[in-house]
């Protein structure tokens, strides 16, 4: 992963990371960084295709996150339920452009000493 000193360049360092991992795990890009138009609205950091699922393959919204300490549960810990409404109201405005809609999980990529990818960390309830 890049050394960086800003917070948006190790942010990007971060997700940078995380989409090279999922693509060696044989997801495929689809967007990155998809917001939704206006104020309050949702951001999704990575997009992605699981081929491996049933007709064509899953959705796959994923939330990078990267924390430099472990402090305050580190980068998991810093997914909120606020952060998670967000990431849903993005998911579903996306899917709204979509003719059909896909079988669809949502992950979370950990960036700290090592990267770990937890599928399907939580559900759009």
């Amino acid at each position: 992963m890049k050394t960086t000193t800003t917070t948006k360049g190790r942010g990007d360092a971060a997700e940078d990371a995380a989409l090279a991992h999922l693509q060696d795990a044989g997801l495929v890009p689809l967007a990155r960084n998809y917001r939704t138009p206006g104020r309050g609205g949702g951001e999704i950091d990575l997009i992605m295709r699981d081929p491996r699922g049933a007709g064509g393959g899953t959705l796959v919204f994923v939330e990078v996150r990267q924390r430099s300490t472990g402090l305050h549960g580190g980068a998991g810990g810093s997914i909120t339920a606020a952060k998670r409404r967000r990431i849903v109201f993005a998911a579903r405005h996306y899917l709204g452009q979509l003719r059909t809609v896909p079988p669809c999980r949502f992950d979370v990529v950990l960036v700290e000493e090592k990267i770990t990818w937890m599928q399907a960390a939580f559900d759009a309830d």
